[in-house]
């Protein structure tokens, strides 16, 4: 079995580049491009073939939570006494850890891009709520023990044989878990099986 290739090695897809681009257009128009650096990182990003490629031409105009493309989407999501959020365009990693403490957590897979067909998620939450959001065709297992908590929100049905599934195993001590499938949610694509390259590949 050949190794699995690093998020920053992954194909890009020209909604990537379309994320790039945007942000390159406000960066030379509110003055943190000049026209010869926004035109030769226009030029990189329609040559980029990776991640890897395009995530380095935003590197120093925006904070790693606002980049177009997320490559380390990090394997653990923490909101203690506060809010946190994971959504956007980032790579979940295979295992990712999630913990709600008297906050609120939010982690939004919509325009995720998964490295396997099945995600394992560990949910901790005390006494806050953890939000998950999946776009339609993908299935969602939920299990675990929930004591002076509740679940809401109706888990999606597997899509069919191969479709991706998101496995949470959850602690739920006086919180909330949710799992939401917002209606017409954009189609998910994962990468690491057949059919998951880029267009352009």
């Amino acid at each position: 079995m050949s190794p699995r290739p690093s998020p920053r090695d992954l194909r890009a897809s020209d909604a990537d580049r379309d994320r790039v681009l945007a942000m390159l257009g406000e960066a030379m128009s509110d003055g943190r491009l000049t026209q010869e650096e926004h035109a030769e990182r226009v030029q990189r990003a329609f040559s980029a073939r990776t991640l890897g490629e395009l995530a380095e031409l935003t590197a120093d105009l925006a904070v790693p939570s606002a980049q177009p493309v997320r490559l380390d989407g990090g394997r653990t999501i923490t909101g203690v006494f506060g809010p946190a959020r994971r959504d956007g365009r980032w790579v979940v990693p295979e295992n990712l850890t999630v913990t709600a403490m008297f906050g609120e957590v939010e982690v939004d897979f919509r325009q995720a891009i998964l490295q396997t067909s099945r995600v394992q998620v560990y949910a901790t939450v005390f006494g806050g709520r953890l939000r998950l959001i999946v776009p339609e065709g993908v299935s969602v297992i939920v299990s675990g023990h929930m004591v002076l908590g509740r679940k809401r929100g109706s888990t999606p049905q597997p899509a069919g044989p191969g479709a991706p599934v998101i496995e949470v195993k959850a602690l739920v001590l006086g919180g909330e878990l949710s799992v939401r499938t917002p209606p017409k949610s954009r189609r998910f694509r994962f990468w690491g099986v057949p059919g998951g390259s880029s267009p352009r590949g």
